[in-house]
């Protein structure tokens, strides 16, 4: 409305602040920080608080936070967890029940689960299909609230929606006291107080042949030498947004023994000289945010970490953020957009500054290792943790020694289910490739692969069956990718589509399939876009009658 200022019109330009959105807005934040690089933890307060974000809350936040409010809301809009409402769109029932659309979850008959849901729940209940929510040993999953439901049926999820519990139920992880009675923290103490020496540790985890568990298998001390030199201050940022389809593994972790991945954590901090971790977990584990924020606190009042501040910061509903780069600008409070390199995170990481990225398996082992020495891990075949799901008898997280075969880890898991004879399997998720049955006997390792066009990845093994349609298979996949893909880059937003398009249509047009995936594999900037085509090529190499 105008009003009169010196005698003369005006109209205020832009969204207008409302006092009482305002007021809310300062009421949730309280005393908390208004800094830049906490912009999604306050939107997590407001979507907690009234089950969505108005744009009057949008707009409130940006004053509130002195940013403007396209920032804002091209922030709120970008993560899959965020409700955006406009001025006159309605706000979603008070209680949404997300059904796992997942690989594992597919299989288990989540699609039919999903339509018998939207069917026979209530107006009052939104129904929706989300991506993995790392509930693939439970499958089909499904998340009411904030609760989540494995093995889930149609009456078991109506009944817990009927029930709208809103507490997060929190399974019971090893408490500090615990983990400190079964020697817990010492290899921490004896760095701080000067018992062991950075150049012998990292040699230790150099000489046990440790790599990075979440997919990329860098050697681990290598990486940590790649901040020698380097300005400080330093930061250790870890990796705990799992997000790849058919992965749980690093939630096993955190479930069990939360304080192993911490000590982990607080030596490499140690060993690279950095003042700060900072831990990026996905949010669609709301009970492992209990865990490690009560973590967190223990570890501090008992004075455990006089060398470096832990942050634990929450997700928003993005796969692209598992990408380390992605990661560290949603950490900054940024859309999840992977950066360009170089510079790489060892030179300019989160802040700006020189930063270590790990994931939480790799550090849930350095204790282990620098406790028992090298050659412990060595002798026991450098065993790390396989998720493995799908068709076998009781899925699961497997501790085996790298280079395990699937038969090893089918016959780990109990056989095959009932009733299913093996077809084929993914060794990494869903970027890895599918193999075929004959291939149930080469080692999954680190390397292995790689004449298959094929990868172990984070480890994530989904197995599939005589009666599992190839095709229906790797267009869940590419279903995934394209959903997930950040739309920064053209090889990897258009190349997910086409790919999904190509796939479908029936034709079985290898030569455009090649053609598109050598596109996206040489120009997309990240390793969602390039990795992305490697389902439907395995299926072109050794599923070529299942795309007919």
């Amino acid at each position: 409305m105008a009003k009169n200022r010196n005698d003369k019109l005006y109209f205020p330009k832009g969204r207008q602040i409302d006092d009482q959105a305002m007021a809310d807005v300062r009421a949730l934040l309280g005393a908390e920080p208004r800094e830049r690089d906490l912009l999604i933890e306050h939107l997590h307060k407001l979507q907690d608080a009234h089950g969505h974000i108005s744009s009057r809350h949008l707009a409130a936040l940006a004053a509130e936070m002195r940013l403007s409010q396209a920032e804002v809301y091209e922030v709120a809009t970008f993560y899959a967890h965020f409700d955006v409402l406009g001025d006159n769109e309605a706000p979603p029932p008070p209680l949404t029940v997300r059904v796992c659309d997942g690989i594992a979850c597919e299989l288990g008959g989540a699609n039919d689960m999903l339509s018998a849901l939207k069917a026979g729940l209530g107006d009052g209940v939104r129904v929706v299909p989300v991506p993995c929510v790392g509930g693939c040993d439970s499958a089909p999953m499904a998340v009411v609230g904030q609760n989540r439901i494995g093995e889930a049926g149609v009456e078991t999820v109506s009944a817990a929606a009927q029930a709208a519990r809103t507490e997060v139920e929190v399974p019971a992880a090893t408490a500090l006291d615990t983990y400190r009675a079964g020697g817990g923290y010492t290899v921490l103490a004896g760095c701080l107080d000067g018992t062991r020496d950075r150049n012998s540790v990292l040699d230790e985890i150099d000489a046990a042949g440790l790599r990075g568990l979440g997919g990329a298998g860098f050697p681990s001390a290598r990486k940590w030498r790649f901040l020698d030199g380097t300005a400080k201050p330093r930061v250790v940022a870890v990796n705990a947004d799992e997000g790849e389809p058919g992965t749980f593994k690093d939630r096993h972790c955190l479930e069990t023994e939360p304080h192993r991945m911490i000590e982990g954590a607080l030596i490499a901090a140690w060993a690279v000289e950095a003042e700060d971790v900072y831990v990026y977990l996905r949010d669609e584990y709301p009970h492992i945010h209990q865990i490690l924020t009560r973590a967190f606190a223990d570890v501090a009042a008992a004075g455990l970490a006089p060398h470096a501040r832990l942050h634990l910061r929450r997700g928003a509903g993005a796969y692209i953020c598992g990408e380390e780069s992605a990661m560290l600008e949603s950490i900054e409070g940024k859309r999840g957009l992977p950066r360009n390199r170089p510079p790489f995170p060892a030179q300019a990481g989160l802040f700006g500054r020189p930063t270590l990225i790990n994931n939480v398996e790799t550090l849930h082992w350095v204790p282990q290792i620098l406790a028992n020495g090298a050659q412990w891990y060595q002798d026991a075949g450098r065993p790390h943790f396989f998720s493995v799901s799908g068709r076998v008898r009781n899925p699961g997280v497997v501790e085996a020694r790298a280079g395990a075969t699937l038969n090893e880890l089918i016959e780990a898991c109990g056989g095959m289910a009932e009733g299913h004879v093996l077809k084929g399997f993914l060794p990494g998720g869903a970027s890895g490739g599918i193999l075929p049955a004959d291939k149930a006997d080469v080692p999954l390792d680190f390397g292995t692969l790689d004449e298959f066009g094929c990868f172990v990845g984070s480890a994530a093994v989904v197995v599939f069956s005589e009666g599992d349609d190839v095709r229906a298979v790797a267009a869940n996949l590419i279903r995934f990718f394209e959903d997930e893909s950040c739309g920064q880059c053209t090889p990897c937003r258009v190349g997910c589509e086409k790919m999904l398009a190509l796939l479908e249509d029936g034709s079985g047009n290898a030569g455009l399939i090649l053609e598109l995936s050598d596109a996206m594999r040489d120009a997309s900037i990240c390793g969602l876009g390039q990795a992305a085509p490697n389902p439907v090529l395995s299926a072109l190499r050794f599923f070529a009658g299942d795309l007919k």
